[in-house]
């Protein structure tokens, strides 16, 4: 071949491969946005409205009931029970069937030859049709495999246990972040109204001493020192308004509310201070018991241990059965249908040498299985513990700082009466409301802190906050029972809800 042949032909073989190449498409700007518009249909779809102020509880409930994560959970635990389902199904016998047609363009013949004169013995002869339909119904049950299968089939159904418990420490983190972000939001609006109004007033001051130094009235560094004072009162009242305008976006979010949702919260009057009444003994028993995490070690240990077992089985030699029916539409046959059947024993016996290897790889599974719950348990208790120290750090916290509030408010009172008789300039007044909302806020936050680390106790202990089921899925049915298992947690009671 020419040299311009083969550059030919090898253009055109390159050509060919090109052309096989696989490409992609960016998707259409429009696909997204129709995405988009689904997506916000479906995320706040079939949801209960909001009717009235929202209560802790309540909001607790729609968390459980429509957070997106916890909904997840959900799902991925009605494919775990799918994926049981469908490994119970492993351990049938293997069902085979087959039919077709069979056909070629000559006769199918044989001759014989003498394996003791190399002559031709039979003349050729036929004892096929040239065309011909074929049908096959074969049934295999091997006891090995069914073995195997049983104790996957076990295993795959303490994955849906640990999927299950996966739910658990999802509600609990959920409700957790929830009453977090409702004593913050609370806290929002006792304090915003407030800090909104004294804003006004610092802009309204600064306005005047401005006007006041452009009139050239009163000492320039004076006004000046004023004004900077103002600014800085402004800085001040800005920084607490960030630490509070977002709390009820947060909120919102985990309770799966439409982000621009206008709604109210109704919070207790006063501060009342909650106290433990479970010893920390029964809280480290419970933790150790009833915690997701080791509960999930639990299950995971199993499954090890069970891989143990397969590992054995397949040292095993497995008896097989089989029978099958058979159809064949030659007319050479004198039984154009028939039934087979038979039984054998079948083993590898490379398993033989590879076991053992198994076996010890299984073993050192379940070792290992044992020693990452021990590490796990210690981590627990850890957690249990500086859970009880950040609740008893938490409520002399909230003591100060409920001390230093009464304490502003006292001061400007005082202020607001010698500014009405003038004795005291408007800044001084400013300065004491500022100071008293500083505290305000102080005192409203860290009893968001404290609620959150009494609650934080029983978490750390693996306490459901519901019980295993509910008679309905209402959102009053769900936060009833979450306040009356906080109910019985006050009064030293962690047993099962039910």
């Amino acid at each position: 071949m020419s040299r311009t042949g083969k550059f030919f032909s090898v253009s055109v073989l390159a050509l060919a491969i090109s052309g096989c190449a696989v490409t992609s498409q960016p998707i259409d700007r429009s696909v997204s946005e129709q995405r988009a518009r689904q997506d916000l249909q479906t995320m706040f779809k079939d949801q209960e409205p909001v009717s009235g102020p929202l209560t802790l509880h309540e909001a607790m409930a729609r968390a459980v009931k429509y957070n997106l994560e916890a909904r997840l959970k959900v799902m991925e635990e009605a494919l775990a029970k799918r994926q049981v389902d469908l490994a119970s199904f492993d351990m049938l016998p293997r069902m085979a069937m087959e039919a077709g047609y069979a056909g070629r363009n000559n006769v199918s013949a044989s001759s014989s030859q003498s394996v003791r004169t190399g002559t031709q013995s039979l003349e050729p002869s036929t004892s096929q049709d040239r065309d011909r339909n074929v049908a096959d119904l074969t049934m295999v049950w091997n006891v090995l495999d069914f073995g195997v299968a049983y104790v996957s089939a076990k295993q795959q159904a303490d994955q849906r246990l640990i999927v299950q418990e996966r739910r658990r420490k999802v509600v609990h983190t959920i409700i957790q972040d929830v009453r977090s972000a409702y004593w913050r939001a609370v806290a929002a609006d006792r304090l915003l109204k407030q800090i909104d109004s004294l804003m006004a007033r610092v802009d309204e001051a600064r306005d005047s001493s401005q006007r006041m130094s452009r009139e050239r009235i009163g000492d320039p560094v004076q006004a000046l020192g004023y004004q900077r004072a103002l600014i800085d009162a402004t800085r001040q009242l800005e920084e607490q308004r960030r630490a509070l305008s977002l709390a009820k976006t947060e909120l919102a979010a985990l309770i799966n509310l439409p982000l621009n949702t206008d709604f109210t919260l109704a919070a207790a009057d006063g501060y009342p201070v909650p106290e433990l009444k479970v010893d920390i003994g029964r809280l480290e028993e419970e933790a150790l018991a009833s915690r997701p995490e080791l509960r999930e070690q639990d299950y995971q240990a199993r499954i090890s241990a069970a891989e143990t077992r397969k590992a054995m089985l397949r040292l095993l030699p497995g008896l097989e059965f089989s029978a099958g029916g058979h159809y064949d539409s030659n007319s050479f046959l004198v039984n154009q249908s028939w039934a087979d059947y038979g039984v054998k024993v079948t083993w590898n016996l490379f398993n033989a040498i590879s076991a053992p290897a198994a076996i010890d790889v299984a073993k050192a599974g379940e070792s290992v299985a044992a020693a990452r719950r021990q590490a796990m348990s210690m981590a627990v208790l850890a957690q249990l513990y500086v859970a009880n120290a950040n609740f008893h750090e938490a409520q002399r916290q909230f003591q100060t700082n409920q001390q230093l509030a009464d304490l502003d408010g006292q001061i400007a009172e005082q202020l607001r009466n010698r500014y009405k008789t003038q004795s005291i300039g408007e800044l001084d007044l400013i300065q004491g409301e500022l100071n008293t909302l500083n505290a305000q806020l102080q005192r409203d936050l860290s009893y968001a802190e404290l609620r959150n680390a009494y609650a934080q106790l029983f978490v750390s202990a693996g306490v459901d906050p519901l019980p295993e089921t509910l008679p309905d899925s209402n959102l009053s049915t769900i936060a009833g029972a979450l306040e009356s298992s906080e109910s019985r947690w006050e009064s030293g009671d962690i047993g099962v809800a039910k």
